[in-house]
């Protein structure tokens, strides 16, 4: 873990906490270059009038980002989530062009970042991926465990049971 990937992972952060004060599942992420954040977002509509599974927070902050340059090389880019991402986000960001990801908490359920890539069709056979996983994971594990105990998305899931066993082990 690099001084820079805890300051970017506390800008991921802090859009979870954002997400968390609306109600969203608490997933905050930042698309990062050259030091400097190009986009941010969060989870969007996992409950309410509009739910859906495709507002997931890395596809919001990617459609956001590419809304405003539409023709920036995503292989300049550094992925920071509160949570690694799911197999949906992981492979959107990796035909995007997307190849560094740093993620804080696992997601024992849907995680996609541990998917051998060399054993995929050839789409994805010859990416090389640099992934960083469990930073800042104990402030992202927190977050995740307030969500669980207070809503009902995902509430008997293997995440939701995962996450308040994690919890109880927290100082």
């Amino acid at each position: 873990m690099t001084i820079s990937d805890e300051r970017f992972m506390n800008e991921a952060l802090a859009e979870a906490e954002r997400a968390l004060a609306a109600g969203e599942f608490p997933v905050g992420c930042v698309l990062v270059r050259d030091g400097r954040v190009l986009a941010r977002g969060h989870r969007e509509n996992s409950h309410g009038t509009h739910f859906n599974e495709l507002d997931h927070a890395e596809v919001v902050t990617l459609r956001d980002l590419l809304r405003r340059q539409p023709d920036l090389d995503c292989a300049t880019l550094t992925l920071y989530s509160t949570m690694e991402p799911c197999l949906m986000c992981y492979a959107t960001m990796l035909l995007s062009g997307i190849r560094s990801f740093v993620w804080a908490y696992e997601d024992v359920m849907g995680g996609g970042t541990s998917l051998e890539l060399g054993r995929l069709r050839p789409l994805y056979a010859g990416m090389e991926v640099d992934v960083r996983g469990r930073v800042l994971r104990e402030r992202s594990l927190r977050l995740f465990a307030r969500f669980f105990r207070t809503r009902s998305y995902w509430q008997d899931s293997l995440l939701a049971r995962y996450t308040l066993e994690q919890a109880e082990d927290l100082p």
